[in-house]
């Protein structure tokens, strides 16, 4: 428990970082700018992800916390799951400009989800009581 507010803190910017870098890139690909054939535009955020997966796992393996015994862990897994699909739809395998520009709309109101319930511990966080 040593370093978890480090391994936290991380985890946060890490994730500011992926939906910054997604944001960018969803844009790039709904108006179709080169930048985004870039090397370092294909290979950072990749990165970025891995480490922000690696420190969630790690935060996860240091409380504990498992997604069978906390619904909103598990939602959060799921949501993941979303934001991932949604995500190579809208920066690679969307047809056109506008599915392109719907998926990424969609994956940031995903990653938005993920953070509400991240903050809140509850899966439902949106509806109210």
């Amino acid at each position: 428990m040593e370093y978890y507010s480090l391994i936290k803190h991380l985890h946060m910017t890490t994730a500011v970082l992926s939906i910054t870098f997604f944001i960018v890139r969803a844009w790039w690909s709904v108006r179709e700018v080169t930048l985004l054939q870039r090397r370092w535009v294909r290979i950072l955020p990749h990165v970025n992800d891995t480490l922000l997966l690696v420190l969630g796992i790690t935060l996860m393996t240091m409380l504990s916390m498992w997604p069978q015994h906390h619904p909103w862990l598990a939602a959060k897994l799921l949501g993941l799951l979303g934001y991932i699909l949604l995500g190579t739809v809208a920066i690679k395998r969307g047809r056109t400009p506008m599915t392109r520009g719907l998926a990424a709309l969609a994956a940031i109101v995903v990653f938005f989800y993920i953070m509400g319930t991240a903050m809140t511990k509850d899966p439902l966080f949106f509806v109210p009581v």
